[in-house]
């Protein structure tokens, strides 16, 4: 974790950013465009959230978000305001300006400039989130610390995930970081028109119904003595459920033991995985290549008929995967056709 002293004077600078702001219609980048205006608050304040890290208490109706971490930033920029900073993507960057495609269109819908991105290399950059003055500081689908916490409450208030770390699902991420923001009524809204967006798309794949899938982590082709594979406490496991698909017997056994987010498995045990019907995955061609090669891994249904989803891990396409309230729209459509390909082989 990054050292972040002295946390007075750096505070205090925010503050002066903020009148300086307010003055100005600018923000604390310079951009005016960046300074948001939240719609109303759906009820009386203070608002009080309670969440894995302890209780946050906002007290006024936030004009500066800021968001650390994966993906928050999509829920204040999905109810149209642009957040003052927010976390430089590092995976799935496809042109390297630290944005993902799904959030850069929605900037340019918005109208507005690309807020500070904090560079998160390293671990949360305390200093540069408290310059640009946030009311408010979303992390709802996060990894924070106790510490982590502990030091941005000393800049604003701060809403980590409700239970575990990266373990929000999308509906989650939308309900806290929008209560967060005073937008609870709009963040149930844009909850409902995404389950409908789902819904519509995935009526167009009846060949999903009925089938299981489960996904594998990043696959080592030069050794498949273990298998790893994300459990049911992971958010795109749970996607499957959205996508018409359900959870095999097999997965759902193995992640009820256990709050972690991914197992490992021995390949000499693979048929315990006889009851997977699709496999998910990140790698390309050599990875399906090596699935059926292998003695123990192809006897495995999904790998015997073909029906494996394998998604390039470092492009946009994969990261999404892992749904996050813009990114379902970019993905949707590609992705089930790719689970409906392999829903077919598996027939």
């Amino acid at each position: 974790m990054r050292s972040y002293r002295p946390l007075a004077a750096a505070v205090a600078a925010a503050a002066a950013l903020t009148l300086a702001a307010c003055g100005s219609g600018g923000n604390a980048s310079g951009a005016a465009e960046n300074d948001p205006t939240p719609a109303a608050a759906d009820g009386e304040y203070p608002i009080v959230i309670e969440h894995a890290l302890g209780t946050t208490t906002i007290e006024a109706q936030p004009e500066r978000v800021a968001t650390v971490n994966w993906a928050n930033h999509e829920v204040p920029l999905a109810l149209g305001v642009v957040p003052v900073g927010m976390a430089a993507a590092n995976f799935g960057d496809d042109d390297g300006d630290g944005l993902l495609p799904w959030v850069e269109e929605k900037l340019t819908e918005l109208g507005g400039e690309t807020p500070v991105l904090f560079d998160e290399t390293d671990g949360i950059d305390f200093e540069a989130v408290a310059d640009t003055a946030p009311d408010v500081i979303l992390a709802a689908y996060s990894g924070l610390t106790q510490d982590d916490y502990d030091t941005l409450s000393e800049i604003a208030p701060v809403v980590p995930y409700p239970d575990a770390p990266w373990a929000t699902p999308w509906r989650e991420i939308i309900e806290v970081n929008s209560t967060a923001m005073g937008m609870a009524a709009e963040g149930e809204q844009l909850i409902a028109d995404l389950e409908t967006e789902i819904a519509d798309a995935v009526a167009e794949y009846p060949q999903l119904e009925g089938h299981t899938a489960m996904f594998l982590t990043h696959v080592d082709t030069t050794d498949l003595s273990e298998v790893s594979f994300y459990t049911t406490h992971d958010t795109r496991a749970l996607f499957f459920d959205d996508l018409g698909l359900t959870t095999p017997e097999s997965v759902a056994t193995a992640s009820a033991g256990t709050d972690q987010f991914a197992l490992t498995q021995s390949a000499e045990q693979a048929d315990a995985f006889n009851d997977v019907d699709i496999i998910v995955t990140y790698g390309g061609d050599e990875l399906v290549t090596a699935l059926e090669a292998d003695p123990l891994l192809s006897q495995m249904p999904a790998v015997a008929n073909g029906a494996i989803v394998n998604l390039p891990g470092t492009s946009p396409l994969g990261t999404a995967a892992n749904p996050t309230p813009l990114s379902i729209s970019w993905i949707l459509d590609d992705y089930l056709a790719l689970l409906g390909e392999a829903a077919d082989a598996a027939q």
